[in-house]
């Protein structure tokens, strides 16, 4: 536990002299680490601290996990690490889909991508679980540890410094502002990170010529199985299957919604007709643009992730284009190497900034090289088929898999493993 008395304090949260305080509305706790973000990358770390025997809380902003159109993918390197952990067969008793190879249309023609049932992995698949599934898997096995404290409704809303080291954060909570005094503070709250930018670190931002509509749409028994979707001239339409419904996904060019929200809802639902055929009898559940959500793709990455007493993981510390869906695994891989590098010190006291900064020199080349191949991909390939009006054909490319079936493990382990995968160490 962090020995240090605190400055009377804070960046942008409940400053000294406030009225809240002056209430006795703050309530002050204190712990060894405290996670802003009850996402996979806070889930993942709080649960593995906690299982280390340091005594972590996690602070969660909603009320529950249950938001749709969050990535969905849980990868094999994931799945390894629940292996490891000892979670794996109980994960697993959650409703998923496994999908052993993806493939999908390109143009008129049908194409498989990735094979994985050749990786070395423990599972050989992608499994796709609701998200809030496994968070809340994850919450609950959180709570058989005692030093695991999960704050629902708890948002972080200001910094408390101390001699020029962060040592604590400030949360609105519906019972009022939550002080909390700790040894580390990590930012996991996602690209939008508020932790990120109370701290002052620096982004640098990548580019992304696209965006993404998600919206769901009913699965009937007798639909052939989807694993990626269709790719056309001027459209790409994902599917994923979610067991009694398919959830979708609309790649536009970059800030595009407007002029399509301008054509008019029937419009939209007719490209989707005239995409996947298969949905026309079904794609008037799209009632409204309200049934329809956006996701503004960004990839971008800090320069430094970390302060003295405080560090950024996941989409806090590198947002992650939906290619591929590797954002989650990304995430996960920087919970797991974090709490391998930071147990130890955490258990001695607050980690030295050269001790937090061993978790970006570990983690930095993995996304790296993974935002170059999202970058190229999406400029390259992705918005040159945005842009297409005639009539495509296959890239070179997607020929030499169809060509060679061995060349689609190659795909599958970039996707399916990563960069550099973690292991549990602690």
């Amino acid at each position: 536990m962090d020995s240090r008395s605190p400055r009377k304090g804070l960046h942008a949260g409940a400053a000294d002299g406030d009225p809240a305080a002056s209430r006795g509305n703050v309530k002050p706790l204190q712990t060894s680490c405290v996670i802003a973000g009850g996402g996979p990358a806070g889930m993942m770390l709080g649960y593995m601290l906690a299982r280390a025997g340091i005594d972590v809380t996690v602070l969660e902003k909603h009320a529950d996990f249950l938001r749709d159109f969050r990535g969905d993918t849980i990868h094999p390197s994931t799945l390894e690490v629940m292996r490891e952990l000892g979670l794996l067969e109980g994960l697993l008793k959650r409703p998923h889909q496994k999908v052993a190879r993806i493939g999908g249309q390109i143009g008129a023609t049908k194409v498989e991508i990735a094979d994985f049932t050749h990786l070395p992995t423990h599972c050989k698949f992608l499994a796709f679980m609701p998200q809030w599934d496994f968070l809340n898997f994850l919450a609950e096995e959180g709570a058989r540890l005692g030093n695991f404290h999960l704050h629902m409704q708890a948002e972080a809303s200001g910094l408390i410094e101390t001699d020029d080291c962060i040592s604590g954060l400030v949360a609105k909570t519906p019972a009022g502002e939550m002080r909390i005094e700790a040894g580390l503070v990590i930012g996991a709250d996602g690209r939008g990170s508020v932790i990120r930018d109370l701290a002052g670190l620096k982004i640098e931002n990548l580019g992304a010529p696209i965006d993404v509509l998600w919206m769901q749409l009913s699965r009937k028994p007798s639909d052939a199985p989807e694993t990626l979707g269709r790719f056309d001239a001027g459209r790409i339409f994902i599917m994923l299957d979610r067991g009694d419904y398919w959830q979708c996904g609309f790649v536009i060019p970059k800030d595009a919604f407007v002029a399509l929200k301008e054509k008019g809802i029937e419009a939209f639902r007719e490209d989707i007709a005239v995409l996947m055929p298969s949905l026309r009898d079904r794609v008037g559940e799209l009632e409204s643009w309200d049934d329809i959500k956006l996701l503004t793709v960004k990839v971008d990455r800090l320069r430094e992730w970390a302060r003295p007493g405080l560090l950024c993981i996941g989409d806090a510390a590198h947002a992650m284009s939906p290619l591929g869906g590797v954002g989650i695994n990304l995430a996960i891989q920087d919970a797991v190497a974090a709490a391998n590098l930071l147990a130890a010190p955490l258990k001695k006291g607050p980690p030295s900034l050269a001790e937090l900064r061993r978790v970006q020199m570990r983690r930095a080349f993995p996304t790296r090289v993974t935002q170059a191949v999202q970058v190229f991909a999406q400029e390259r390939i992705i918005g040159p088929l945005l842009r297409e009006r005639g009539e495509i054909t296959l890239p070179f490319p997607v020929k030499m898999l169809q060509w060679f079936p061995y060349l689609r493990r190659f795909p599958a382990r970039a996707v399916g493993i990563g960069v550099r995968p973690e292991h549990v160490e602690i």
